[in-house]
């Protein structure tokens, strides 16, 4: 039977492979969304567990000032910000520039 960690860690997971490239959402974006709000540092501790799984784009969450916060949990350290320029976001200083325009907020973009 799957704890409530590991359920919360799957929905997480599921809003995360969701995010469209060249998006990004906040930890606390998803865990709203989830029913959770207080929960954007649980959200964290699933991206963190989430390097390793190749589907779940764990580089398109960030903070909510658009900051790399994350960044640390990759290998190497610049993968994050690598892998979100790539898909043509735009980084300086370990922050997301216009990150009001790029923001893929779940509440908004998954409504029904």
């Amino acid at each position: 039977m799957k704890t409530d960690k590991e359920n919360f860690f799957g929905l997480v997971y599921q809003v995360v492979r969701l995010i469209p490239k060249g998006r990004v959402t906040s930890y606390g974006a998803i865990a709203n969304y989830l029913g959770a709000k207080s929960g954007a540092r649980t959200v964290g501790y699933a991206m963190n567990a989430a390097h390793t799984m190749h589907d779940v784009p764990a580089h398109r969450v960030v903070n909510s000032k658009g900051l790399l916060t994350g960044k640390f949990h990759f290998s190497p350290p610049d993968k994050m910000q690598a892998s979100l320029e790539s898909e043509g976001i735009l980084i300086k200083n370990d922050q997301v520039v216009d990150f009001q325009k790029v923001f893929w907020d779940p509440n908004m973009e998954l409504a029904l």
